[in-house]
């Protein structure tokens, strides 16, 4: 009875115990991550005025071209300090005129490539350099965006300088996108390029609006940060055999960003003590966007990070004073300490995903007979570290995983009594040392046979 006892416990172990788990070398890195940097990085980038898409770029110290330039070099120095693994360029292009783009104009994104030592998985993490007045097209007046967004920016600066350091198996790059404010023209570039050229892009972060922990209502919210994450949307559009499968097996709430949007909470929850990441199942804030729209768009898992209550005075605000009260995107109303402990959730998430082994493929739920068990199959990782698969689980409609359990180094396994009908499934592949991957939903599956 004791040894009964023992397996029905280690079926259903709450995924809770799990996080319990921590990777030395992660807390180290995320000690980098420090709040100063950040502050001197949001301040340096207000300094130049404006940083809007159309303006000045032959100026040093006005302007986009100055800013890009600065972004450039910090980088540089960043990765001349770790050894020099990391690259950073310029990604220019031209953007012919259109909606917010009189004439053509150079758009130029800065770019920062950690090279991992597996060529199958690319994470980006971005944030955009580009700010604006209260008149989109005002490219004179003063638009110092440090919230919107040099608040994500010095953040995206401060995660490449900190993960410069270590080596990871997947690829990541730091980005700081231009032309965000004129209709997400950098991101949209990158992103389309990147499908173009089969960039195998596992996941992409953006961070927009991260710089304050006071809504307008004058209430805290330090502890808390807003995650969107739900791709749904994007296969609908696409009608793509992947909308047929969830449909199919009620997956609606577990597309792959769902499922990037989980674990980023959880490894961020983990890691960063006293931070509360709200997972959102939606794209982006109601009809909003960000830089990870075009990311979605062309299939790819995209989510973002934003602060917790905005308060819209000091977005997209001409600089003022209107009855008494200060308007505008000022580094006065930004708080970087929280910043700090928003890079450092990204960056848990970040050096996690890229730590661990890919996310399992052809992960199928059998459905061969009705019965109460519930058995899944998938097709082998190949990573030589691998130790083996989890089984992760939840209740239908809750929003997290709940109930984990290692099956060892296996491609099929049946889970007794767990009823497909009343419980949502994953899998995830584990290495030797215990970073666990992006759990995959199963598709159903009618054939006898592993995968």
């Amino acid at each position: 009875m004791r040894l009964v006892a023992l397996l029905l416990w280690a079926v259903a172990v709450p995924c809770v115990a799990q996080a319990l788990v921590r990777n030395a070398r992660l807390d180290g890195m995320l000690n980098l991550i420090q709040a100063s940097n950040i502050e001197a990085r949001v301040r340096k980038l207000v300094s130049f005025h404006t940083r809007h898409t159309l303006s000045r770029t032959d100026s040093d110290t006005v302007g986009i071209g100055a800013a890009r330039r600065w972004i450039k070099a910090e980088l540089e120095q960043c990765s001349r300090a770790a050894g020099g693994r990391m690259r950073v360029e310029f990604d220019s292009f031209m953007q012919p005129a259109g909606p917010r783009v009189p004439k053509p104009v150079e758009i130029v994104n800065v770019i920062a490539t950690l090279p991992g030592t597996a060529a199958d998985r690319v994470y980006v993490v971005s944030a955009h350099y580009d700010s604006r007045a209260s008149d989109v097209m005002d490219t004179t007046s003063a638009a110092p965006g440090a919230n919107d967004d040099a608040s994500g920016v010095a953040a995206v600066m401060e995660m490449a300088c900190a993960m410069a350091y270590e080596r990871y198996e997947a690829t990541l790059v730091f980005i700081a996108f231009a032309g965000e404010e004129q209709g997400l023209l950098g991101s949209t570039h990158w992103a389309e390029e990147a499908k173009k050229n089969g960039v195998p892009i596992a996941g992409m972060i953006t961070n927009d609006i991260i710089g304050s922990s006071i809504g307008a209502d004058g209430e805290r919210h330090e502890g808390e940060v807003r995650l969107f994450a739900n791709g749904l949307p994007a296969l609908i559009r696409s009608h793509s055999k992947e909308l047929d499968d969830i449909a199919r097996s009620g997956g609606e709430d577990d597309t792959p960003t769902h499922e990037l949007g989980r674990y980023l909470k959880e490894a961020g929850e983990r890691y960063v003590g006293g931070m509360t990441v709200n997972l959102i199942p939606r794209p982006d804030r109601f009809l909003r966007g960000s830089d990870h729209l075009p990311f979605l768009e062309r299939g790819y898992a995209g989510v973002r990070f934003v602060e917790a209550a905005e308060d819209y005075r000091h977005q997209h605000q001409n600089v003022r004073v209107e009855n008494g009260v200060q308007i505008g995107d000022l580094p006065q109303f930004v708080d970087f300490q929280y910043i700090a402990k928003v890079a450092r959730v990204n960056a848990a998430g970040l050096a996690s995903l890229a730590l661990a082994p890919a996310t399992p493929r052809d992960v199928g739920i059998e459905v061969l007979q009705l019965e109460n068990d519930t058995t899944l199959r998938w097709r082998a990782n190949t990573e030589p570290d691998l130790a083996g698969y989890r089984i992760v689980w939840r209740a239908v409609g809750a929003p997290t995983w709940q109930y984990s359990h290692d099956v060892g180094n296996v491609t099929r396994y049946t889970l007794k009594s767990v009823s497909k009908d009343d419980y949502v499934f994953g899998v995830a592949a584990v290495d030797r040392d215990g970073n666990a991957s992006v759990a995959a939903f199963p598709r159903p599956v009618r054939g006898q046979g592993n995968n």
